[in-house]
């Protein structure tokens, strides 16, 4: 038997051509639009930011003119000058590390330790202990205020850097959810091998857990840092000694008692939110990295 070879019509060729183009061009044109709407929400979100750098680079008479000015008509430094020199920025910054490091450390421990134990540990109260983590989602942070105000008022820890940390450490159930289902997934053939080495429980997390998941653990300790670095409501009610605030806090003390002087405000603002920005756009995907890890738990 001979087998005929079949090709395609010449007319049915051409016709796929000039359709092939047109999808091309479809396509070319969609993704020019979405590259245009891209732009222009990127623009959109990045002009007030704009606009608050360069209202602190005016002269205070040419900000409150009428009209808008997209640059300065004279360049100045006074806004952060007065921030940097008259103020107790120093002092806020301070407040701030030491409560922002002091809240991730304790967070990021203390979850990790909870998620091992929730994970590899079996003790009675396990199973209902992991239902209350998963059930703090349905509780609002800002609830939570009043009991925070009444039991730190009770223990005297107004206008104190504990006062200010203890309440934070509440915040982290995702980080702890996290922790458990990275443990989780760990092979049990490795835990085995170390309590053949007598290895205890310490020493397997601090040996065998804990640096394997390194990578996870800086991200969030990133992403940790940066919320407790912006955290305003309750330092704001903890705190009302000038001395003891954070910065971004104290950024609300920098007033003037002649009216409002809006670039010294804006420059304020931007100084308490510079070391955020930086600690960002250094560990980018760290920070991306937990963003996902975090909506990857709340989906």
């Amino acid at each position: 038997m001979s087998s005929v070879a079949t090709t395609p019509a010449a007319g049915e060729v051409v016709g796929m051509r000039p359709r092939k183009r047109r999808i091309i061009k479809t396509l070319d044109l969609i993704g020019l639009l979405a590259t245009i709407v891209t732009v222009l929400g990127a623009i959109f979100w990045a002009f007030p930011l704009y606009w608050a750098v360069i209202t602190t680079l005016k002269v205070e008479n040419d900000i409150v003119q009428p009209g808008i000015e997209l640059w300065p008509r004279r360049f100045s430094l006074d806004a952060y000058t007065h921030v940097l020199f008259n103020t107790k920025i120093g002092t806020w910054y301070i407040n701030s590390l030491v409560t922002a490091v002091s809240v991730t450390v304790l967070v990021v421990m203390m979850s990790a330790l909870a998620g091992y134990a929730i994970s590899q540990l079996k003790f009675p109260g396990r199973r209902i202990l992991w239902w209350i983590i998963l059930a703090s989602f349905m509780i609002p942070i800002p609830a939570l205020i009043v009991n925070h105000f009444v039991l730190i008022s009770q223990f005297k820890l107004f206008n104190t850097w504990l006062g200010v940390i203890l309440p934070q450490l509440v915040y982290g159930p995702v980080t702890v959810i996290i922790y458990k289902q990275f443990f989780d997934s760990v092979p049990k053939e490795l835990r085995e091998a170390a309590k053949i080495d007598n290895a205890n429980e310490f020493q397997m997390f601090f040996k065998l857990y804990l640096p394997m998941n390194w990578g996870i653990t800086t991200a969030l300790a990133i992403i940790t840092f940066i919320g407790a670095w912006n955290q305003f409501l309750w330092p704001f009610l903890a705190v009302t000694d000038e001395k003891m605030m954070n910065v971004t806090v104290g950024i609300t003390q920098v007033t003037d008692a002649f009216g409002v002087k809006y670039a010294r405000d804006l420059g304020s603002a931007i100084l308490a939110g510079l070391p955020v920005a930086i600690v960002y756009l250094i560990f980018q995907r760290k920070v991306t990295e937990a963003i996902m890890l975090s909506a990857g738990i709340k989906g």
